[in-house]
């Protein structure tokens, strides 16, 4: 059984392909959407809706936006240890496959996990460590627009056409344009912005208040900071229901509020919606296409429910996008469709799924200048970007001067001409026979970019034939293999709170939330705090499940009032 996984910033989902189509899983909450929230409590680690809670309660303990950090070497304290990036999405991974073997009844053990198109090798590399820490084989990498295509059907779609994906999620911004035509799905070009989501036109509303309220955000306590976020998140998703919005909010002893209209978050969100036309543009030119020439726009990702991301697309193309698909689902939806193809599902076996490189891959060169001077620093490159993969390029290097014993073969990522503003994935010195007759002093460099978006270099020695493969050794964002191991056992080791106890978890986890942001109410939630503990204690199901609906009930009361 191979499931489907949309591991994303703010929220991640776990679906199958099966007999109906696609199905997401539902998590112990009953939705079918995870909040990407690891917290750490006295007794074990929790995930999901109880972390998210408890970001404003115990912000030391809980971490969310990891998604970003995949692929660097960053940790994040959680109580008495710190934690990788690929740690904390393996735990969420855990919380995933847990729901799936809940709801199929057997064991789950693999999986095709998205990823923004636009994400690094070494981003990608995360991922599949982040699933192998998680007890799974990835079996492939999917990207994200790609995905959604797949959700939207279109591979079934009679005759041809060509479709652009527009993939605005919490932390990333993917485009892709895609050409169907006989049950092929081929992407030619992708590109995106690994650091444009939801969550930055969030903070540029988290500034905008404390600009209002002359506060300086370094100031605030952790649980200040999470709780104006929070406040300020419930107000962006009704802006485009209501057009205005309203918080009130308790910080550093001041009773503050704030009130925002729809034209004033567009016209702080406008430098943001500006940086989505550049990855469109360039998306249209390297697949050759103006905007006449595509059928459909597709707009998925939570964050693209925002009004002033369709007026972009409308004023871009000229025309309403696609939106019937829930964008908070469709990724997940065409991550399963994906699974299915890898599993060979006899309703799928007539699709034909293709992917590019979103990224141009190539080696530093030097360049002998008119004056005889050698310098150094110029990109080479070996696979261009929106190569459609699997790719595997070659090219012949040879040293500037007979005096050289060795060749170094700098492997790079980007689009500029000079290495310096490109990213370095590692690096491999090759020894060159002194002996050999000049043409015989080079080596062959070959490029090999797979499904998954994952990237080997092999050079061959011309003299000897000897072949070297790289070893990103580096690149401070890769694990290696010991390393993996020892981590794997580790994360085993941590208690993760049963499945069965996560709504009894959740409804402290909220009601530690209320009592932090509600001072005049404390007295009254701490008694409610004190007496679901106890009921907890009784273990007596019934009583359990009646007491937890009341509480939850008294404390939609209490926000509904407030």
């Amino acid at each position: 059984m191979i499931v489907g996984i949309d591991l994303g910033t703010t929220h991640s989902l776990v679906g199958i392909y099966g007999d109906t189509g696609s199905q997401l899983f539902p998590n112990a909450l009953g939705d079918v959407l995870t909040p990407s929230v690891v917290s750490v409590d006295e007794s074990g680690v929790l995930v999901g809706q109880p972390a998210r809670e408890r970001l404003i309660s115990h912000p030391q303990r809980t971490v969310a936006n990891f998604k970003r950090w995949m692929g660097s070497s960053r940790e994040t304290r959680l109580g008495d240890r710190s934690f990788r990036p690929e740690e904390l999405s393996a735990m969420v991974l855990r919380s995933l496959v847990a729901d799936a073997e809940a709801a199929l009844g057997e064991p789950v053990r693999e999986a095709v996990i998205s990823v923004p198109a636009y994400f690094s090798d070494a981003q990608r590399k995360a991922t599949r460590t982040a699933g192998e820490l998680a007890g799974l084989k990835v079996e492939r990498l999917v990207n994200e627009p790609t995905a959604a295509a797949l959700a939207y059907g279109l591979q079934d779609r009679e005759g041809e056409g060509r479709f652009l994906v527009f993939d605005l999620g919490g932390g990333t911004f993917d485009v892709s344009i895609l050409e169907l035509f006989d049950g092929v799905v081929e992407v030619h070009a992708s590109t995106g912005d690994n650091y444009l989501g939801g969550e930055d036109f969030l903070d540029v509303m988290v500034e905008a208040f404390a600009r209002d309220h002359a506060l300086t955000l370094r100031d605030l306590a952790a649980h200040e900071l999470a709780q104006l976020r929070r406040r300020l998140e419930q107000a962006k998703r009704s802006l485009g229901q209501d057009g205005s919005a309203a918080i009130e909010v308790s910080l550093q002893g001041r009773a503050l509020e704030w009130r925002i209209d729809e034209a004033r978050f567009s016209s702080l969100g406008e430098p943001l919606v500006q940086r989505m036309r550049a990855p469109v543009e360039r998306a249209l030119r390297d697949a050759r296409l103006q905007p006449g020439q595509l059928d459909e726009i597709v707009l998925v990702g939570g964050a693209s429910r925002m009004p002033q991301v369709a007026r972009l697309v409308s004023r871009m193309f000229g025309r309403l996008p696609l939106r019937h698909v829930n964008p908070d689902q469709a990724v997940a939806l065409g991550a399963t469709v994906a699974a299915g193809l890898k599993a060979r599902d006899e309703r799928l076996e007539e699709i034909i799924l293709t992917d590019v490189c979103p990224y141009t891959l190539g080696t530093q060169v030097s360049r002998r200048e008119d004056n005889g001077q050698v310098r150094n620093g110029y990109f080479h490159p070996i696979i261009p970007r929106n190569s459609t993969v699997p790719v595997s390029r070659e090219d012949d290097f040879y040293p500037m001067t007979a005096e050289q014993k060795q060749v170094r073969i700098d492997v790079y990522q980007g689009e500029s001409p000079m290495v310096a503003n490109n990213i370095k994935l590692g690096e491999l010195n090759v020894p060159i026979a002194g002996h050999a007759a000049p043409e015989q002093r080079g080596v062959t460099v070959r490029f090999t970019y797979d499904v998954n978006g994952l990237l080997q270099v092999e050079v061959r020695e011309h003299a000897t034939g000897k072949v070297h493969e790289l070893v990103l050794e580096q690149n401070p964002g890769l694990l290696g293999a010991d390393e993996i191991r020892e981590r794997l056992a580790a994360l085993q080791a941590l208690k993760v709170h049963p499945r069965e106890q996560q709504e009894n978890l959740q409804a402290l986890a909220r009601a530690e939330r209320l009592y932090e942001e509600y001072l005049a109410q404390r007295t009254l939630l701490q008694e409610w705090i004190a007496r679901f503990r106890s009921v907890l204690e009784s273990q007596d199901t019934d009583l359990v499940d009646t007491h937890r609906r009341q509480l939850h009930q008294a404390m939609d009361e209490l926000e509904a009032q407030a």
